[in-house]
């Protein structure tokens, strides 16, 4: 049997074990994502099957279209309604997390690792995110309130664009230019306005186009297409295509939301995406999804030294979440001590991660450096490629314990000075597992 039979039925046998772990998740809350990292360790580091080397430019590529995807699919789960008045807290809660990544984990790379300043302040800008490819999927499934939900959503797609576009600044410094402050908050906020601005547009366009094109609704793949060709028209521009990819989801969703007096008598001649393709959509990030973490596992260097250093830069930031929430999550509100427990455990790392840790070796080999000089650069995106796996490891089995009240003692020591269950009678108390008829986790007791 040649190699390309073997790649296509392991693609295949990757798609049916994918399905089947979602279902396993669903019923037992056990991570998915967890099995596909070591799936690829096996083919990869293991077993030597499949290199990073043998999907040559396509890596790189998938990560951004797993990007895209995952943003355009999340944005148009978002009530615009809800977006609103969880934005200040998104953007609160990035920002903090953030900043306390850069102050903790520079210092401890420049320390232990021998990185030099720059390189240590990249690896910490590449993980000072979370990641959209697990927090999203995961929102979703857990008892949190809408308002909740949304802030972490939000977290996750607004740190993507923070990390890149922090991490080009420094590598670009790194590489001869100069280091310049004013430039990175000016190049963050046009990127993130005229981004926004663009997939407004672009979704309320092909809102209209979907109405009036009606060839265009027996082509379920033309809406996915065209996110991709805004994503990339906005990078050309200079901006970041991963907010323009959010924001023309969130257009979609929400665009028969929007008052009477902005639409006026054209609401008939707007369209929004059908079940149909909600579902598509679903599907395509699913196994984007599937893909992506079985290539982080692949890309993983097996080296003791590396491993180590990831664990300990792990260790820190998840015990910097917990300071982070606690200046995000205002006590007292309407925040429950289950939902600040459970936003301090996703803090995983992902998508973003891994694409700007790319970028320091990326930029060195296209300056014409010889690869035994990028020994540094080398070490630095494995390094965050373990942060990847041992932080989604972490996340996910946080998240497990969680579910089924097993953290609860030390999630009252940490969070405490949060209530047990503040919500509304409108809130629903336990969610439903729709593969069951009991619910899959109870949630803490109402405080009366």
């Amino acid at each position: 049997m040649d190699a390309t039979t073997i790649a296509v039925i392991t693609l295949g046998l990757l798609v049916f074990i994918a399905h089947g772990l979602e279902d396993v998740f669903a019923r037992t809350r056990i991570p998915d994502v967890l099995i596909l990292l070591f799936i690829g360790l096996l083919l990869g580091p293991i077993a030597g099957l499949v290199t990073p080397e043998h999907m040559g430019k396509v890596g790189p590529v998938f990560t951004t279209l797993t990007l895209i995807v995952i943003l355009f699919e999340g944005g148009l789960g978002l009530d615009l309604k809800v977006l609103g008045k969880s934005l200040a807290g998104a953007t609160g809660l990035t920002i903090w997390s953030f900043l306390a990544t850069l102050a903790v984990v520079a210092p401890l790379a420049h320390l232990f690792l021998g990185f030099n300043w720059l390189q240590a302040f990249v690896l910490a800008a590449a993980v000072g995110g979370t990641s959209t490819a697990l927090v999203i999927p995961l929102v979703r499934r857990l008892a949190l309130s809408e308002k909740t939900k949304t802030m972490l959503t939000l977290e996750s797609a607004i740190s993507d664009v923070l990390t890149i576009v922090v991490v080009l600044a420094l590598v670009s410094a790194m590489y001869g230019g100069e280091l310049k402050v004013g430039q990175i908050f000016g190049g963050i906020f046009t990127s993130f306005v005229f981004a926004a601005f663009i997939g407004c547009l672009a979704g309320a366009f092909w809102s209209l186009a979907l109405h009036w094109l009606h060839g265009l609704k027996k082509s379920i793949f033309t809406t996915p297409a065209f996110v991709l060709v805004v994503y990339g028209i906005v990078e050309f521009l200079g901006f970041r295509g991963a907010i323009a990819a959010l924001m023309m989801g969130i257009t979609l969703g929400n665009i028969k939301s929007l008052p009477p007096n902005i639409l006026g008598s054209r609401r008939e001649l707007l369209t929004s995406p059908t079940k149909t393709e909600l579902a598509v959509f679903e599907e395509i990030a699913f196994l984007l999804k599937t893909f992506f973490f079985v290539y982080v596992g692949i890309s993983i260097m097996l080296s003791w030294h590396l491993i180590w250093a990831g664990l300990g830069i792990t260790v820190a930031l998840f015990l910097l979440r917990i300071p982070v929430i606690h200046a995000s999550f205002i006590p007292g509100s309407s925040f429950s001590r289950f939902e600040a427990t459970t936003a301090g455990a996703l803090n995983p790392k992902g998508l973003a991660a891994a694409v700007a840790a790319s970028i320091p070796l990326q930029y060195g080999l296209e300056k014409g450096l010889e690869l035994h000089m990028l020994e540094k650069e080398t070490e630095l995106k494995m390094v965050v490629f373990a942060i990847i796996m041992l932080s989604t490891l972490a996340a996910s089995t946080l998240i497990f314990l969680i579910e089924r009240g097993w953290f609860n003692v030390i999630g009252k020591i940490l969070y405490g000075r949060y209530m047990s269950r503040p919500i509304t009678e409108a809130e629903p108390v336990l969610t439903l597992n729709e593969n069951r008829d009991e619910p899959y986790m109870r949630p803490p007791k109402r405080r009366e």
